[in-house]
């Protein structure tokens, strides 16, 4: 509907602050419900209606907007599991939330995520792809800053790939670290930040190559939730760990604040490059 308000479930990161400014850019109102401990305070100046929530409450999210006529919303932001048993007492777990919990097969990541979006869905809410409303910060395919990919890291980035796609299929990760085609360190629970400081401790300053992150969607990756999502941090981070390359899946990687990272990134030193399937064959050997 052209005038209707979005709600907007908003976690950690500043994902969240861009669709909320893509939604009052588009003229609707957005009625956020932020996640207490996670979120940016910087919603309560962005969204047009802002409920400060914690991890847990369904009822309560339900009930805002039902009082706001919301009929479609977003998920985005960053929730780590480890939050759970790191901050328990940050959790306020409502009987919805107690009935998902006691249903789950396993806590995987698309368990538990598949799990509250059937909750946001059976309760009469269409639950939108994340990037439904910010494509223009999905990953194009190329190169996006002024530092091109040598030939031997173009092998690495086609090692990796495969990998990658393996460990995301398993729903354990969605980024890998690799450096002359040898993988060292494979993304889990920890957090694609922590995967990459921990796979740069294993580099060897002798390589061809800086240790390279590859990021990717999982192949059968719902659009809905847990979009790989790249940002500022994710250059910073690698800087410190002394990687050189950060190559994306094109098309379902978000960027946020794309023109800062390029900017860094640039001058870090630090690749950054857009790719698919069709970019990467023939790449296999440096």
């Amino acid at each position: 509907m052209p005038d209707a308000p979005i709600g907007l479930i908003a976690g950690a990161g500043t994902f969240p602050l861009e669709i909320a400014r893509a939604v009052r850019a588009s003229g609707h109102r957005t009625v956020v419900c932020a996640l207490n401990e996670l979120a940016d305070r910087e919603l309560d100046t962005v969204g047009d209606e802002v409920h400060w929530l914690a991890l847990g409450q369904f009822e309560a999210l339900f009930s805002v907007w039902r009082a706001a006529d919301v009929t479609e919303v977003v998920m985005a932001g960053k929730v780590p599991k480890t939050f759970l048993w790191e901050r328990p007492e940050a959790v306020q777990l409502d009987a919805v939330a107690k009935g998902l919990i006691a249903q789950l097969a396993d806590r995987a990541d698309d368990s538990l995520m598949g799990a509250v979006a059937h909750a946001i869905e059976s309760n009469g809410f269409r639950l939108l792809d994340q990037v439904s409303l910010t494509p223009e910060l999905a990953a194009p395919v190329g190169v996006l800053g002024a530092h091109v990919p040598s030939d031997a890291m173009w092998a690495d980035i086609a090692f990796g790939w495969p990998v990658a796609k393996a460990l995301g299929g398993m729903d354990v990760g969605q980024s890998i670290v690799v450096q002359d085609r040898a993988v060292l360190a494979l993304e889990a629970v920890e957090g694609t930040d922590a995967a990459i400081t921990r796979g740069c401790a294993l580099a060897s300053t002798d390589a061809q190559t800086p240790p390279c992150v590859v990021k990717v969607a999982k192949p059968s990756q719902d659009p809905r939730f847990d979009m790989p999502t790249v940002g500022l941090d994710t250059v910073r981070t690698m800087a410190a760990g002394g990687a050189g390359v950060l190559a994306m899946e094109a098309g379902v990687t978000v960027v946020v604040n794309r023109a800062a990272l390029v900017r860094e990134a640039d001058a870090l030193g630090i690749v950054v490059v857009g790719v698919d399937e069709a970019s990467l064959r023939g790449r296999a050997e440096p």
